[in-house]
């Protein structure tokens, strides 16, 4: 191995040995009051290494009781208990844990347990929900996370096969305190990176030949008709795919020209002014690789190759990809990446589909016969994991796309699920994928959005997908090579085309509040996208809107995953809001929930369940005409919602790079204190503020608020005019205050009244109802019913929509704005 510190992780595996309870065959690990690692070994040795699952030990000094009786071990923390018979091999008899908190559960070793799911390794042909992994987290209260076949991690950093008759387990048992499960799983196997910015705005990715001059004009027309990108992708055409016949290898496996790494100089006669195109558009560049075949002879770097891995370059010999050896993974990089890397490819796809029999070494491996002990190892790990330490040693942040390979892949970002059919099933099932896959700790899954292949051509099915894009971790077009299956918005009618380009734009409008918790979830180790659980675990409606999700700190989303209802042209979302007040992003609607209600959002095709916790502070950009930068703006939005005392900090820094790491960033915290009369404070922007412009143009849009409210501004305490707009139609004031960014801005916000009253519903109902597709009679009848000033008795709008089932949207969606009004009424 030429440099043998090349692929070395920062690890920490030896624990604290004030942690450790030891015997002969036996050792337990206390890294916390909730997390212990057992460990058994027939022959007495036990590994202190890292695992490829777990890289940190190092907890600090936990506190337990220790006993001994009769043979029996037990190891008692503030929130469990450990029984276990010494020196016995771990079974149900032998090992046992209980929690003493809640919900007072046990777990006997090697007995089946239930928990609620991790994630898979991808989505690929998937039409609708698969099986998921395990996760940490549990209704039981624990969770086990079995490391017993890892492989380890040697001085140099590369993998080496244990010791046989070892079991390596660790037991999670935090109760309800999901998320304290997931912060500390990140601590004992990684914190998640900090992404760079552009892996969090909008993709674009299509598995097509484009040919050069096709691809420029395809990113002048999304210029052209202001559709924000931040990330070109080019599919496997990228490179020579079509091998000349007396090139071809000799194995028929290796000739169908999947792997490449030679540009196709037909379809990009210029790729180096390709790449710079892009660069010069604001766009970072991925190309896909395959690289199972190795390097053939029709590629240009071949002889080079050959050379440093010891083959004689006239043999024409196909150099076989040989993941196992250092030597010829450092050659892998240096030769077929690094000059692309110098050329201005910015990060790699790894579309890693070759199994794990190792078959492009050797004849495959079958029945457990392998040629080599160290073929247990997953060779999609090993990618991950030295792709990840190699686009990383110059400074840049690690950045890298593939597929999920096990417990600990969030040091691996960014996910890809794979290759999705195009039906409602597969957008059904991925909101609640997404949001699982935190009880694993990976937390930046990028999909297929509007499905990949097969399936079929729904507008309505396109527009939500991509609506729900817009709230996932990375919003990824994408599609397979099939002229009748597109992306491009101007491929569907008009109304989807305007309602893909909006919510596309959205999406980088809401980059400062995704980039901030993208700090958040590496450095205070909390998932953007979290099920509602981890907030709520002890209500059972949490566990049951399987599809929502709280996204970020300050908002919920409900996601629409069927088809509009016939009647009423609205989509609807199983939707659960906790005790509290919420407010519809949007609209700026109040919901008010004392019980915790459950109802059906229901939305037309333009609109989308988001909703902003009372409080709620949303930092924005302003939406910037014909650009891709996200770098950080002049004209900000910051949404303000009423209804509590809440803060926000603003985070931003040079989008790459490590320089953050040594204070090179700028926070900028805002607070909003509510009471009688509410008061906004934007604090002065602190840190190194030369990464963004010395004067901002803030616009605060004050949603949810009465129409009567008094709002003024103040900057560096002094009056500031600044014009207010009201827009009834969501609820919102807005005033623009212009100012540097060391100033200090305040708004007091006062009336008899703060929060808005929704206006009339009434006039909503009606709204809803005039668009309907039913009988005017129905219509008639069900508006005498609203008319009314008393309470409203849904049974009585139930008659009225007599139809029954075919109605059934039209309920719900009466039912909602009901919902709004009545604190509680009669269903």
């Amino acid at each position: 191995m030429k440099n043998s510190r090349r692929f070395i992780y920062e690890t920490r595996p030896i624990a604290l040995s004030e942690n450790t309870v030891s015997g002969e065959n036996f050792r337990f690990t206390v890294l916390t009051p909730s997390l212990i690692r057992m460990e058994y070994s027939a022959n007495g040795i036990f590994e202190d290494r890292a695992s490829q699952t777990i890289f940190f030990r190092d907890f600090p000094k936990a506190s337990f009781n220790k006993t001994i009786s009769d043979g029996i071990l037990k190891i008692e923390t503030e929130n469990l208990l450990l029984s276990y018979k010494e020196n016995s091999p771990f079974r149900a008899d032998t090992l046992s844990i209980k929690l003493k908190t809640e919900p007072a559960s046990s777990w006997n070793f090697g007995e089946a347990f239930e928990d609620l799911g991790g994630t898979a390794r991808t989505l690929d042909e998937a039409n609708g929900a698969i099986k998921l992994g395990r996760g940490v987290c549990s209704r039981n209260g624990f969770s086990v996370i079995d490391d017993s076949n890892s492989m380890l991690l040697n001085e140099n950093g590369w993998v080496e096969v244990r010791t046989e008759n070892t079991a390596d387990l660790y037991f999670f048992g935090y109760g309800f305190d999901y998320l304290g499960a997931v912060k500390d799983f990140y601590r004992l196997t990684g914190a998640p990176p900090m992404l760079p910015d552009y892996a969090l705005g909008n993709w674009w990715s299509r598995y097509h030949k484009y040919t050069q001059d096709e691809y420029e004009e395809l990113i002048k027309r999304f210029e052209r008709e202001d559709i924000p990108f931040s990330v070109s992708v080019v599919d496997m055409d990228w490179h020579i795919t079509e091998i000349p016949e007396e090139l071809k290898d000799k194995d028929s496996q290796h000739t169908s020209g999947w792997t490449g790494y030679t540009w196709n100089k037909e379809l990009f006669p210029d790729y180096k002014g390709f790449l710079k195109f892009l660069k010069e558009h604001n766009l970072k560049t991925s190309l896909n690789l395959h690289p199972a075949s190795g390097v053939c002879r029709h590629e240009e770097m071949y002889k080079e190759m050959a050379e440093k891995c010891g083959v004689d370059p006239e043999s024409g010999e196909r150099i076989p990809f040989d993941i196992l050896s250092p030597d010829f993974m450092e050659n892998y990089f240096d030769v077929l990446h690094h000059p692309y890397e110098e050329d201005g490819v910015n990060f790699w796809w790894m579309d890693w589909q070759q199994g794990t029999s190792y078959w492009w070494i050797h004849e495959e491996n079958k029945d457990g016969n392998l040629k080599d002990a160290r073929e247990i190892l997953d060779p999609l790990w090993m990618l991950n994991h030295l792709h990840i330490a190699d686009i990383k040693r110059n400074g840049k942040r690690p950045m890298f796309f593939s597929r999920f390979s096990g417990a600990g892949s969030q040091r691996y970002p960014v996910g890809f699920s794979g290759d999705t059919f195009v039906t409602w099933d597969s957008l059904d099932f991925q909101p609640y994928f997404t949001a699982t896959a935190s009880n694993i700790g990976y937390s930046w899954w990028s999909h297929d959005i509007g499905g990949h292949g097969d399936g079929y051509r729904d507008d309505e099915l396109t527009a939500r997908w991509v609506q729900l894009g817009i709230f996932s971790p990375i919003n990824r077009l994408h599609s397979c090579d099939n002229e009748f299956i597109r992306k491009e918005p101007w491929c569907f009618e008009d109304k989807t085309c305007g309602i893909i380009k909006d919510w596309l734009r959205l999406r980088h409008c809401l980059f400062p509040y995704i980039y901030t918790m993208n700090y958040r979830n590496h450095t205070e180790l909390i998932p953007l996208v979290q099920p509602m659980y981890y907030s709520y675990p002890k209500a059972s409606a949490a566990y049951e809107v399987k599809n929502q999700f709280m996204f970020g700190s300050e908002l919920i989303v409900s996601p629409i995953t069927e088809p509009n209802n016939s009647v009423t042209a609205m989509g609807s979302a199983d939707t659960w809001l906790p005790d509290g007040d919420w407010f519809d992003f949007f609209t700026g609607l109040h919901y008010k929930s004392n019980l915790g209600k459950r109802f059906k959002s229901c939305r037309s095709i333009d609109n989308y369940p988001v909703f902003a916790k009372a409080g709620a502070i949303i930092p924005t950009n302003q939406h910037k005409a014909n650009s891709n930068s996200l770098a950080p703006s002049k004209d900000m939005a910051v949404f303000i919602f009423p209804g509590a005392s809440n803060s926000f900090t603003l985070y931003e820094d040079a989008g790459d790079g490590n320089a953050y790491q040594n204070g090179e960033y700028v926070k900028t915290e805002m607070c909003l204190n509510w009471g009688d009369t509410a008061e906004f404070t934007l604090k002065p922007a602190k840190g190194e503020l030369s990464l963004i412009p010395q004067e901002r143009n803030w616009s605060f849009i004050l949603r949810g608020y009465n129409k009567d409210i008094s709002v003024k501004a103040f900057v560096d305490g002094e009056a500031y005019e600044a014009n207010t707009l009201y827009d009834a139609d969501t609820f919102s004031v807005t005033l623009t205050v212009t100012a540097k960014v060391t100033s200090e801005i305040k708004l007091i916000i006062s009336g008899k009244e703060l929060l808005t009253d929704n206006g009339d519903l009434y006039s909503r109902c009606v709204k809803i109802l005039q668009k309907c597709k039913c009988e005017t009679k129905t219509k008639v009848r069900t508006a005498e019913i609203l008319s009314k000033t008393d309470k409203i008795d849904m049974p009585e709008i139930h008659h009225a929509c007599a139809n029954g089932y075919e109605y059934s949207g039209l309920i719900d969606a009466l039912k909602e704005q009901i919902f709004l009004t009545e604190e509680e009424f009669k269903d």
